[in-house]
């Protein structure tokens, strides 16, 4: 099996703070965009571990997002984002 060539985290972090780069692009963090209290959109997750209608736990590449609410319902979801509504109070980052 042939081993990608990885950059060291030191030197990886200072090319990605002198271009500039989004963390979400450079690392792959999760991305979570609310609007208002009724929508959710998330980038760079990997699956969804458990869907109920007061909360849903999505497992992302360093973390677990829970969102917990009331009436919630995945409207669409694609490999790269995923559209939760509903009434939402809050979003948990669990390691």
């Amino acid at each position: 099996m042939k081993k990608r060539n990885r950059l060291p985290n030191d030197l990886k972090n200072s090319v990605v703070r002198a271009l500039d780069l989004p963390q979400d692009l450079a690392y792959g963090c999760v991305l979570v965009s609310v609007t208002g209290q009724n929508e959710l959109l998330i980038e760079n997750y990997r699956g969804i571990l458990e869907y109920k209608d007061d909360h849903i736990r999505i497992q992302a590449k360093d973390c677990r997002v829970l969102i917990v609410g009331k009436r919630l319902e995945v409207e669409y979801y694609t490999n790269e984002e995923m559209k939760i509504k509903g009434l939402i109070e809050q979003i948990l980052y669990e390691n």
